[in-house]
């Protein structure tokens, strides 16, 4: 395998990166070309979104080839285009193949949600001390436990009694807080996304962890539920405020997550003519938002 290596602006990121994949690379990443030092710039986005922009005002860009000749001919196409201007190369390195699968692997530990509770790739074993487990590869779809508004979800229902209860998992994404409600004794479960990858993600998880979900798309839900969870973002939870809050049964419980710290009044304005918000939990910058139908 070789390495082609490219300092580019940030303008410049888009066309270069697409052009390396018409001229099969293998891989093409970007990092901060001023890492680790006084110019380091961060990027923030949120989860299962775009980031807010390509790359760094700096970026260094790492094309994979099989073959050194396949990495030169790319530098030397590269070099005649208009969008080349103000990039430079960095050199052509050859570097040691290695098992792919079992790094990214190694990458992925068991999540721990509880002491009780832990999320364990197909590849661990549980912990000795997790008496519920959820068994989740990464994939396509959000969700596997890795990231804060997943985990306070999870950590919620570790937490309150849903036994017998039925259960709406809006916006489902790999199905994870569904299948995590069924560890805990919920007995009807529907989980619902508009992405058709996202409901057969969910199928799937729920097979390999043995629970039984319906898995479908958002027209599915119908009436109410004792719990309505959905971690999605911001801006679609106010859209969907009356929707979701008219899917809360009397007595049941409303779980919001995929909010940041800032956004908490927002997303109280947006549900007081229904339901009161609050604050139930706070991670990393990321807030849990809970309210209850008496």
């Amino acid at each position: 395998m070789y390495e082609l290596c490219l300092l580019a602006p940030q303008e410049c990121i888009d066309d270069l990166s697409d052009a390396l994949e018409a001229l099969d690379a293998l891989s093409v990443s970007v990092e901060d070309a001023d890492a680790f030092t006084d110019a380091e710039q961060a990027i923030f986005g949120e989860p299962d979104m775009p980031a807010p922009q390509s790359g760094w005002n700096r970026s260094r860009l790492v094309a994979l080839f099989t073959q050194q000749a396949q990495a030169q001919q790319a530098l030397d196409l590269l070099r005649v285009q208009d969008f080349f201007q103000g990039c430079s190369s960095l050199g052509i390195r050859a570097v040691e193949d290695q098992d792919w699968v079992r790094l990214t692997q190694s990458q992925f530990a068991p999540v721990e949600i509880t002491p009780e509770f832990w999320i364990v790739p197909t590849w661990h074993e549980p912990p000795a001390q997790a008496q519920h487990t959820i068994r989740l590869d990464p994939g396509l779809a959000f969700g596997t436990g890795t990231h804060p508004t997943t985990r306070m979800c999870l950590r919620w229902l570790a937490t309150h009694p849903v036994a017998g209860q039925r259960v709406l998992d809006y916006g489902c994404g790999s199905g994870i807080l569904a299948i995590g409600a069924a560890k805990f004794g919920a007995q009807h479960l529907d989980a619902v996304d508009i992405d058709e990858a996202a409901v057969q993600s969910t199928q799937l998880n729920a097979q390999a962890n043995h629970v039984q979900l319906h898995a479908g798309f958002p027209e599915m839900a119908q009436g109410t539920y004792d719990t309505v969870l959905a971690n999605i973002l911001a801006t679609p939870l106010k859209v969907l405020a009356p929707l979701l809050c008219a899917h809360v049964a009397s007595g049941g419980s409303l779980v919001l997550a995929g909010i940041l710290e800032r956004q908490a009044d927002e997303l109280k304005a947006a549900y007081a003519p229904w339901m009161q918000l609050q604050v139930a939990d706070a991670q990393e910058g990321w807030i849990l938002m809970t309210a209850h139908r008496a």
